[in-house]
């Protein structure tokens, strides 16, 4: 989804979840929406997922889209193999809450 469609996407609807996703170690954060249906949208600049350095960047770029609530999310790597649940794929509580 480019940053344009989520603009229109975020003037039409108002049930959706906007994830900002990091992983353990990186200093790069993603954007994905998930809408009513359960499917994923991760955030895309000319069909390459953006990546941003820096969580003002992302608030930046959802600010002009109308977006003002956001979960941070933090995947931390291999949770799978030892028994856990990656955490983006668990209910909201594990999530931060983000307005901006």
């Amino acid at each position: 989804m480019e940053l344009k469609e989520l603009k229109q996407f975020a003037g039409r609807h108002d049930n959706f979840d906007i994830r900002v996703i990091t992983h353990a170690g990186s200093h790069l954060y993603q954007v994905e929406l998930e809408d009513v249906e359960g499917c994923r949208h991760l955030l895309m600049q000319r069909n390459k997922p953006m990546l941003f350095r820096a969580l003002d960047e992302v608030y930046t770029e959802l600010k002009r889209a109308g977006i003002h609530r956001a979960y941070l999310i933090q995947h931390v790597a291999h949770d799978e193999l030892i028994g856990h649940e990656a955490y983006h794929h668990e209910p909201v509580t594990p999530r931060m809450p983000l307005s901006f």
